[in-house]
């Protein structure tokens, strides 16, 4: 298991023990090997997929651990111990982590006093009884959480209004959507829905590309239950009246193993989507949401601090 930096405070101080100017990345290198980390625990990504969560963490440790003046910055990516540091690791602790920190050092509990009260960090145990486990995630985790959970509640929102609307503009919003994902060009060129009575199992057909080589069929469906099986059967008895080799079938619900398991045996090849996917989707290519708020994550340039 990847440990939290906390953990990796005590370890990470360790590691510059020798006094020596040391580089970050091979510290995440070497602390991975230390707490025999797997590759793919290594190569796990933050849910933005801009950081590694190890290198993430380690981060984190490193720089609380400036904070309370036990390291020290020499340059890009480079850091030492300094004399505090040499005064704690001469005390032998069992662990270090913020709670220690801000018993030992009251400059640190001020600064990170200070970073709650701008809202940019959240110690939560500071003033309290509890214990530094209780509060183990880095900054970027914590905006990755709640992002996750926006993110997932506006899913919800939308798969509950997707239910809502009436099946002929059901069949709208899908074609939107995958023009938005890049079949054909504009709506008008590439996509069409087809007319809501006598549609013959078809519910859309748009072009594959802008050249309009190959075509796709849709079936959209406002789903309850799971979709069954015999309903991709008449999916693709549709699609084998118009002689066609590609459609996706998506509902609002989901589909039975059968249905998913039917669909992988076809030579026509079929994509289906269910209602959380659609959902997805939906946010991910901003059909039916729209921006409420942006932040910006900024890091310290050290080449504009380079002196010529």
């Amino acid at each position: 298991m990847i440990p939290d930096y906390q953990t990796l405070m005590l370890p990470l101080l360790k590691y510059i023990s020798d006094g020596n100017i040391h580089n970050t990345q091979n510290a995440v290198s070497d602390l991975a090997k230390e707490f025999n980390l797997s590759e793919e625990e290594l190569e796990e990504w933050l849910p933005s997929k801009k950081q590694k969560t190890f290198h993430n963490r380690v981060h984190w440790a490193k720089a609380h651990l400036k904070m309370a003046g036990t390291v020290e910055n020499v340059g890009r990516g480079l850091f030492k111990l300094t004399n505090r540091g040499k005064s704690i690791l001469g005390d032998q602790p069992v662990v270090i982590n913020v709670k220690y920190l801000t018993d030992k050092f009251p400059d640190y509990k001020e600064s990170i006093v200070g970073f709650r009260k701008k809202g940019d960090y959240k110690i939560e145990f500071l003033n309290s009884s509890e214990s530094a486990s209780d509060y183990i995630q880095t900054p970027e985790e914590q905006i990755e959480e709640g992002y996750q959970s926006i993110r997932k509640t506006l899913e919800q929102d939308i798969l509950i209004k997707l239910k809502d609307v009436h099946p002929s503009y059901f069949e709208k919003i899908v074609v939107e959507l995958l023009v938005k994902m890049g079949y054909g060009g504009s709506i008008a060129e590439a996509g069409k829905a087809t007319k809501y009575t006598n549609d013959e199992g078809i519910d859309g057909i748009i072009k594959e590309d802008k050249l309009g080589l190959d075509v796709i069929y849709i079936q959209a469906k406002r789903w309850e239950g799971i979709v069954p099986r015999p309903e991709i059967q008449k999916f693709v008895g549709a699609l084998a009246g118009q002689r066609a080799k590609k459609g996706v079938f998506i509902t609002t619900s989901g589909f039975s193993k059968e249905a998913v398991s039917y669909a992988s045996q076809m030579d026509t090849k079929i994509v289906l989507i269910d209602g959380e996917q659609l959902a997805q989707y939906m946010v991910d290519y901003n059909l039916g949401v729209s921006v409420q708020n942006t932040y910006e994550i900024k890091k310290l340039d050290f080449d504009y601090f380079e002196e010529d």
